[in-house]
Order: C-alpha cells, then sequence, then structure tokens
C-alpha cells in the first residue's frame, strides 16, 4: 500500500509540474544579430597599431591606405584590407620572418575603426566614427535623431559600401559595422 501512495504522489508531482515545463518550452531565445560577423576584415581608413616584441623601430600606428595596405618600416606594404586581425599579424610576422627577423612576434590592435555613413531623413546626415558594438539606434542618435518625416520601424544598411541594401529594423539589436552605409526612409502615409 505504502509503495501505491507513493507512486499517485510521484504521479501528482509529474502532473504538477508539467505545465510548467510546457511554459519553459515556449520561451524562444531570439537569434543572435546576423549584421555582426564574428571576425571583423580590415579596410581603407582603418588605423593599426603594429607591435613587435623588443623591435621598438618596427612597432607603431599605421594606417591601412586607400588601396588596402599597411607600410611598415623594413619590410614596406603589407596587404591589410579583407583581412581578419590576425591574419594580418600572420602576414606581418612572414613578412618579418623573410630575411629580417629570426623569431617575430608581432601584435595587432584595431586603435580606430573607419567610418560608417548615414544619410536620409535624419537630421544631420553625413559621415561618424565608428564605436564598438554599434547600434541602428545609435547611429540615428548620432546622426541627431529622426526628422518629422522618418520611418523610425526601419532602415536599408550596404555593408562596407556595398552596392546591395538590405532592410535592418530600427532597434537596439540591429548591428551597424565600420564602412557602413545606413539609409532611413521617408515614412508612407
Amino acid at each position: 500500500m505504502r509503495n501505491g501512495l507513493l507512486q499517485k504522489i510521484f504521479v501528482m508531482a509529474l502532473l504538477a509540474l508539467a505545465p510548467m515545463g510546457c511554459a519553459r518550452e515556449q520561451l524562444v531565445v531570439p537569434p543572435a544579430p546576423a549584421a555582426a560577423p564574428l571576425d571583423y576584415k580590415l579596410g581603407t581608413g582603418d588605423k593599426v597599431r603594429v607591435n613587435v616584441f623588443g623591435e621598438d623601430d618596427l612597432s607603431g600606428e599605421f594606417d591601412v591606405d586607400g588601396s588596402g595596405f599597411v607600410r611598415l618600416p623594413l619590410v614596406g606594404q603589407v596587404k591589410a584590407a579583407g583581412l581578419s586581425v590576425r591574419d594580418f599579424e600572420g602576414a606581418v610576422t612572414e613578412k618579418l620572418k623573410a630575411g629580417y627577423l629570426k623569431n617575430p612576434r608581432v601584435s595587432i590592435e584595431i586603435t580606430n575603426y573607419r567610418p560608417f555613413y548615414i544619410i536620409g531623413e535624419v537630421n544631420k546626415p553625413g559621415e561618424y566614427p565608428y564605436v564598438n558594438n554599434m547600434s541602428v539606434l545609435n547611429a540615428v542618435a548620432l546622426a541627431g535623431g529622426y526628422t518629422y518625416r522618418a520611418s523610425e520601424s526601419e532602415v536599408y544598411v550596404r555593408r562596407n559600401g556595398g552596392k546591395d541594401e538590405f532592410k535592418e529594423p530600427a532597434d537596439g539589436n540591429a548591428k551597424i559595422l565600420p564602412g557602413d552605409i545606413v539609409r532611413v526612409p521617408e515614412r508612407l502615409f
């Protein structure tokens, strides 16, 4: 009899907890924004700090020029545009190994990202400095906010000056990247 009572209590407890389990399953975590790539690619207008351990003359801050190269002392031009910071470190290391240093230790960090641009129905359209983890709302705020004609629910973004625009919600989840062109459309009545 005691086992039967324990089984009934156990079944009743499971039935009591079942709705909570169902409620938890219905909670859906929204997907991460697709706009933010995991590995940032360097481009024209970025500024990097190159540190070569033990070689102060080879270290310093350098710009990625209009052709996508960084001009470094001793080794000359090294392609940077389109490379991640890690890949660029590898390229600089290989250039230094090729007849200059036996075992170069190179570290690179981005000191200044290329700007982004915002046009359309904002109070101050133009070029603005990029800040890490920037959202559409941050970009609109930098540009002085929306005009009275602006559609405040969506924007159109061109990644790194490309030709294709894609629609993004105008909220804190939609991310802006360096070099992007953000267009705030006029609302339709």
